[in-house]
């Protein structure tokens, strides 16, 4: 190997280290939609909202902590009206705490993003993120071994609720942009 060939083998391993870190913070399916919804509920000057979901009674609504936590929570409800009436008198608040007193709770699905800047698989800094599913309540903080399963099993579920969370979010957009 020829002193350039290393000097560029070099290089190359020191450019991979450094962008592994950033390759890892994109795994997050959400994280670029939470940061467009964040921004608009910012825009907007609102701390809640909610939408009707994409199968029927599915509701999905968002309580935004501003600069600090977006809660995330989407259910079915057996009977619609409430929240239909909530929904058109804008009471997007009400709206967010009956979902998560969801009347069929086996289809509640509720995520506490920390930084409000999409779901991350470890924890980050002082504190993680977390999901209810279908009342499992998940922690995203890295350590499977103290959740009790395997590491596959805890990438399974991370990537699983990362993507639930990311259509919820994508849903929540659809309506901000219709109100807008």
């Amino acid at each position: 190997m020829t002193l350039t060939t290393r000097r560029l083998s070099g290089i190359a391993l020191a450019a991979i280290l450094l962008l592994a870190p950033a390759a890892s913070a994109q795994d997050s399916k959400s994280a670029t939609s939470v940061t467009e919804l964040v921004k608009m509920l910012d825009a907007m000057k609102l701390d809640s909202f909610a939408v009707k979901g994409s199968s029927p009674n599915e509701y999905v609504g968002a309580l935004y902590i501003a600069g600090s936590q977006l809660l995330v929570v989407s259910a079915k409800f057996d009977t619609p009206w409430r929240a239909d009436s909530l929904l058109d008198m804008k009471n997007y608040r009400d709206l967010y705490i009956e979902l998560n007193s969801a009347s069929q709770p086996q289809t509640k699905v509720f995520v506490s993003d920390l930084s409000a800047n999409g779901l991350r698989p470890k924890k980050e800094g002082s504190g993680y993120d977390t999901a209810d599913v279908g009342g499992k309540t998940l922690n995203f903080d890295g350590d499977w071994k103290k959740a009790k399963i395997t590491e596959g099993d805890y990438t399974k579920a991370y990537s699983t609720t990362d993507e639930q969370y990311a259509q919820m979010i994508q849903a929540l957009l659809a309506g901000l942009k219709k109100s807008s």
